[in-house]
């Protein structure tokens, strides 16, 4: 009997692309003009370090230019390779258009494990990485736009932003040209947290539609749900955080490079990443159950996992075993093909990456336009807000103590009223709306009609059938 292929994860992405234009009237050519990746750029530099030349392979990858500037993130890892970066460029078109921001699809990433070098080796590698770059113009702020990704961060986009600075020095939106920047550098509050609290809108925004929580054999809200999160990087220890401390969830599991960690009772997840960041991961950790071979974690009983690390973490290997009713894929790609159609086949609901981790490129998009703009949000309006609020909040008190009424706002209340939105609560709320729309964008077809049976199918034709909009917008 042949043992099934595990498709690679280029190959799941053009699987899963596949099973979606067979739902969709289009063309043979716009079909494939959509589907192939536009362009990649392969460079080779070397970088004179600790007395020799080293030599670095780093990619770009356009998907899509069907809008402009094309966005996605850097991200720097031993594994990275041009099938592995014209994936997730093309992820990032179906994402974009998906969520609604006006960017084609990019990806970028260099092949390098960042902890083998020190901080201003580091400077040297991503700031060569960046000249190669920019002077190919893929990267500028009218035309490709990075982020961070895996390996990368604030540091890294602060450095690329003034390399691009110092090549471009009259350019009056040099900051515009990469996002995920540290605040004091043209960064924005809330994008560090962006793609956790994103995964966080998207679960309430599930939660929020009884029949579509049936559909996962789950019931109720997200107080008291047992979840397991596989990657306490940025974006699982966002989302845990928030789910565990602001919707009552319960964070049962947590799987890391060097085993997992278990808890019946729920785990403090503050403190799991305090001691990851002691000790560099979760072994001897004192307060849970460790497990050495954290993979079988996710076979574990739950009702929502969160794989937030790598792709294809759930395969043809062990998708049979998975438990969870509920997965929310927030990193990219956590599921291969062939695993997605066992667990479908399974019943389970799967919030798909391209829904799931959209936070991160959807407040790249408000940075990217705060920088354009020159203005923070809420600058103009926060104070008049507050004055506003507070003219009605005195006319009741004076009322009541007009009618001699032993009445006054609780103090809470009265404070949160008070305070006018910032930057940050612009963010948050702009992030809240575009996790609902999208997710009734998608569940408008999952419902509606009889030949989709998953979000990840009702994803893709929302978002191939906006991209096919915008090329035949432009005559094709």
């Amino acid at each position: 009997m042949a043992t099934a292929v595990e498709p690679s994860f280029r190959d799941s992405v053009d699987l899963m692309y596949g099973r979606a234009v067979k739902l969709l009237d289009l063309s043979p050519g716009l079909e494939e003009k959509i589907r192939v990746c536009n362009s990649t750029y392969v460079v080779r530099f070397g970088v004179r370090l600790r007395g020799q030349i080293h030599t670095f392979t780093g990619y770009r990858s356009v998907h899509s230019e069907h809008m402009e500037p094309v966005k996605g993130g850097i991200r720097y890892a031993p594994t990275v390779n041009q099938d592995e970066v014209e994936a997730l460029a093309a992820l990032m078109t179906y994402k974009c258009a998906l969520v609604q921001i006006p960017f084609g699809g990019s990806k970028g990433g260099l092949c390098i494990d960042p902890r083998e070098w020190e901080e201003h080796e580091l400077e040297r590698i991503t700031r060569r990485f960046a000249y190669e770059l920019i002077k190919r113009d893929l990267i500028n702020p009218s035309q490709n736009v990075p982020a961070p990704d895996m390996g990368t961060g604030e540091r890294e986009m602060a450095w690329i932003a003034d390399q691009y600075a110092r090549m471009h020095t009259t350019d009056i939106n040099a900051a515009a040209c990469v996002t995920g920047k540290p605040v004091h550098a043209g960064g924005i509050a809330g994008r560090v947290e962006a793609t956790g609290r994103g995964v966080q809108y998207a679960l309430r925004e599930f939660f929020r539609y009884p029949e579509d929580v049936r559909r996962a054999h789950l019931s109720g809200g997200l107080d008291g749900k047992r979840i397991i999160v596989q990657g306490l990087g940025n974006v699982g220890f966002h989302a845990a955080q928030f789910l565990s401390l602001e919707d009552g969830a319960k964070i049962t599991g947590i799987i890391e490079r060097d085993g997992a960690i278990y808890s019946e009772d729920g785990l403090d997840v503050l403190s799991v990443k305090e001691w990851i960041s002691r000790q560099g991961g979760v072994k001897g950790y004192p307060f849970a159950t460790f497990i050495s071979d954290g993979s079988k974690l996710l076979e574990t009983e739950c009702d929502i996992l969160i794989p937030a690390a790598m792709e294809g973490v759930i395969n043809l290997d062990n998708a049979a075993q998975v438990k969870a009713p509920l997965i929310v894929e927030a990193a990219n790609g956590p599921i291969t093909a062939g695993a997605d159609e066992i667990l479908r086949q399974k019943g389970v609901v799967i919030l798909p990456d391209m829904y799931a981790n959209a936070g991160g490129v959807t407040v790249s998009y408000f940075e990217w336009v705060g920088n354009l703009s020159h203005i923070k949000f809420g600058r103009m309006e926060r104070r008049q807000e507050e004055a506003r609020h507070r003219l009605l909040v005195d006319e009741l008190e004076r009322l009541a103590a007009d009618k001699g009424l032993d009445w006054t706002l609780s103090p809470g209340f009265k404070e949160q009223y008070l305070r006018g939105a910032g930057e940050i609560e612009h963010v948050r709320s702009g992030l809240d709306d575009t996790m609902r729309e999208a997710y009734q964008s998608m569940r408008e077809i999952w419902n509606g009609r009889g030949d989709v049976h998953d979000l990840r199918m009702a994803a893709y034709m929302v978002a191939i059938g906006r991209v096919a909009t915008a090329y035949r917008s432009k005559g094709l």
